[in-house]
């Protein structure tokens, strides 16, 4: 049968995508995705596009419910699109996620023998997020608002109270839409360039409670600032700092290079795997500091480092991965190649009185180059790489020149995790498990740790 747009047809939902849409098969054996769908749906579906492979379809109707099947409970889950699994339940969310990580290994990299342990779920997979990035706009009815940009759009779709959030950035929302109405700021026109209020961002410390609130402008001054503080202040008395961020750019980057601190400190500090951590508005910072504990505790093992081994944390960022490994190390050498992110790990050793760590600014080449003009053979490596993976290059250095015993991997793509463990066993290491951990519940994104050992030749 050749289908076309608009054909309307009934099918069982056997399967998931990596992004979350649900997978039927039509009566002659075309692959239909649908979002918002759940393995063992039996839908009337509504073909919205069809190519010659496959089609994307829209529920029109539910005919067998899934058992995984609940209730979504916010009311803008659809149209904002980011928590793709909300209207199933957590259980059926994390076998999904498991065995989403299961695959990639065996099919893409070859590797069906290497254990995958159960995931490590959220204990609360809900108010999770410490930090909130909300573009400022006006909704369908001319009002001032802010929320989150709709897949692949820049509409906004209103949410003053996300279910990932902690409740109390909802007042905190308010407060600042409060102060933007009554001293008549407008919104930030990306077209026209004009207009004062590009984003609201939120950030909080989870371990001592302390929030913070920055403001990206298309200027450098905001009307009324200490009206804007007090507002702020009267809504949630835990913000302990009122920043600024200036962004004059005809850009889609959120932030932009220079802050000014409206009242306040300029950071908050948090505690994470037990050392202390002081957060600006421009520093990276794990969203989920629970799940990220246990996910550093799992690396932490898999390191089994002894006393006087020497571990060199590649993509280091802001060092927290390998400061929280240094207690069991000799040495700790971390590598990174954004200068600014150097210079808050050295603050991150300083702060918490690691003297055993040294941080540089290089790419994966040139940081073999100098351990190896040192003399320095690291006995473990972690590397936790951006969602595109490592590159052959750097694996190749791994692998042939810092010839660590023990490698971390730490994945937030199980696809390119999975690659690239194709691709070291090739050059010699052996895959001994992959741990999933389940740092965004409620999303389509799952990240992995893996442990490979060096086959002794």
């Amino acid at each position: 049968m050749a289908w076309k747009k608009n054909d309307v047809t009934e099918l069982e939902i056997t399967g998931m995508t990596a992004e979350g849409s649900g997978v039927g098969r039509t009566a002659d054996g075309m692959a239909v995705f649908i979002s918002g769908a759940a393995v063992g749906d039996v839908l009337r579906v509504k073909l919205i596009k069809v190519s010659k492979n496959y089609a994307v379809g829209r529920i029109e109707a539910i005919l067998t419910a899934s058992p995984d099947r609940q209730t979504a409970d916010c009311p803008v889950a659809a149209p904002c699109g980011g928590c793709v699994y909300r209207h199933i339940t957590y259980e059926a969310e994390k076998n999904i996620k498991q065995q989403k990580v299961a695959d990639a290994i065996a099919r893409i990299g070859g590797l069906p023998e290497v254990p995958v342990r159960p995931i490590v779920g959220a204990v609360e997979p809900d108010h999770y997020r410490n930090k909130a990035q909300l573009p400022v706009g006006r909704d369908a009815s001319g009002k001032l608002c802010v929320g989150f940009f709709a897949a692949r759009s820049h509409r906004i779709i209103p949410c003053g109270d996300c279910r990932l959030q902690p409740e109390a950035f909802g007042n905190i929302i308010r407060a600042f839409l409060a102060w933007a109405e009554e001293v008549h700021a407008q919104p930030y026109d990306e077209e026209k360039h004009t207009g004062l209020l590009r984003h609201l961002c939120i950030r909080q410390a989870g371990a001592t409670n302390q929030r913070m609130v920055c403001i990206v402008a298309n200027g450098d001054r905001l009307p009324k600032e200490k009206r804007l503080v007090e507002l702020l202040r009267q809504a949630d008395d835990t913000v302990v700092s009122v920043i600024l961020n200036v962004n004059t750019k005809r850009t889609n980057v959120i932030m932009g290079e220079e802050c000014r601190i409206i009242w306040g400190d300029g950071v908050i500090t948090d505690r994470l795997c037990g050392l202390y951590f002081d957060i600006s508005p421009l520093s990276f910072y794990q969203v989920n500091r629970e799940q990220a504990e246990r996910l550093y505790g799992i690396a932490a093992d898999y390191a089994a480092l002894k006393d006087g081994e020497t571990l060199l944390d590649l993509y280091c960022g802001t060092g927290t991965i390998g400061l929280s490994m240094a207690a069991k190390a000799g040495q700790l050498y971390g590598a990174e190649i954004v200068p600014q992110a150097i210079e808050n790990a050295w603050e991150n050793a300083r702060k918490n009185h690691i003297d055993n760590a040294e941080f540089f600014c290089a790419d994966a080449a040139e940081a073999a180059d100098v351990l190896a003009k040192r003399g320095v053979k690291p006995h473990v490596v972690v590397v936790d790489p951006p969602r595109k993976g490592c590159s052959v290059e750097v694996l190749e250095i791994i692998a042939d020149k810092l010839c660590p015993e023990l490698l971390v991997y730490v994945s937030c793509d199980q696809a390119t995790l999975a690659r690239d463990l194709k691709l070291l066993t090739e050059m010699g290491y052996k895959t001994q498990e992959v741990t999933p951990v389940d740092m965004f519940p409620r999303t389509s994104h799952v990240e992995s740790v893996a442990c490979l050992e060096r086959r002794k030749k």
